[in-house]
């Protein structure tokens, strides 16, 4: 992920935000991605090393002495995130008092709701490894009740699936078809039964797909593949293949740097 604001810092050593794979070069950066993802940096973003970042590399020893002292008083953990946006003067008042109506919002939400907002958004961002660490989460609280357990289990499922981990996304597809019968859910086991054909069903699932969902998973797959010839990294490999064998090769090197990090933002 890049960010590009209209101010660049002359920044020696960037900030690196896991949540988000992403590299913050400047104060602009840093409140734009607050701003962002609430979700995201609720929980200990503001540590030692974003101070440190901040005194030493954006050069805002103010600012970083500010936060020491909230830190330490032991208040509101979130207004440590306000101080950080009407610091740096990006963002307006009625844009930050938003954002505070916002992280109250969701602080009022009970423990497994919340996490399920976390993980849904991880989820949206295709971080699906640390979308499946925060459903596992829910998984261990106190149950609740049948409708929200399903939803967590389908898509801990999805996560798995994006993952290419079949059969651990076939375990929690079962387990949410069992509390809710959900033919959506029964469609997508019959998608991983499609997509790995050493993959088993239980005879139970077996009589219950029946040709007729068999025909419409069929359909369905059939949209996707044709979708994904579309894909914006298969264009890319057809532009590139257009170009002269140098500018071919310094192309081709780009772009496996680019699956790469693609492949270490899903997987981590």
């Amino acid at each position: 992920m890049s960010l590009i604001l209209c101010r660049q810092e002359p920044v020696k050593q960037p900030f690196y935000f896991e949540g988000l794979g992403a590299r913050l070069y400047s104060s602009q950066e840093l409140c734009y991605v607050i701003y962002n993802n609430p979700l995201l940096v609720m929980e200990g973003f503001v540590d030692k090393s974003l101070i440190d970042f901040i005194r030493d590399d954006l050069d805002m020893a103010f600012l970083a002495s500010k936060l020491e002292k909230w830190q330490q008083s032991g208040e509101d953990q979130d207004e440590l995130l306000i101080i950080v946006l009407q610091e740096c003067d990006y963002y307006s008042g009625a844009e930050i008092s938003r954002f505070r109506q916002n992280l109250a919002a969701y602080r009022r939400m009970p423990e497994g709701e919340l996490l399920k907002e976390k993980a849904d958004y991880l989820f949206s961002r295709q971080q699906y490894g640390k979308a499946v660490e925060q459903y596992s989460r829910i998984l261990e609280l106190p149950k609740g009740n049948a409708g929200f357990l399903s939803r967590i289990y389908n898509n801990l499922g999805s996560a798995y699936a994006r993952l290419f981990m079949t059969d651990k996304a076939y375990q929690s597809y079962q387990k949410s078809f069992d509390l809710v019968k959900n033919g959506e859910v029964l469609k997508r086991i019959c998608y991983l039964s499609m997509w790995n054909d050493r993959m088993t069903l239980d005879e139970r699932f077996q009589s219950l797909i029946t040709e007729d969902v068999k025909r419409e998973c069929e359909e369905d797959k059939k949209r996707a593949e044709e979708a994904a010839n579309e894909a914006q990294s298969l264009k890319a490999l057809e532009q590139l293949f257009q170009k002269d064998p140098i500018k071919r090769l310094q192309g081709a090197g780009e772009l496996v740097q680019s699956w790469k990090q693609e492949y270490r933002n899903i997987m981590s």
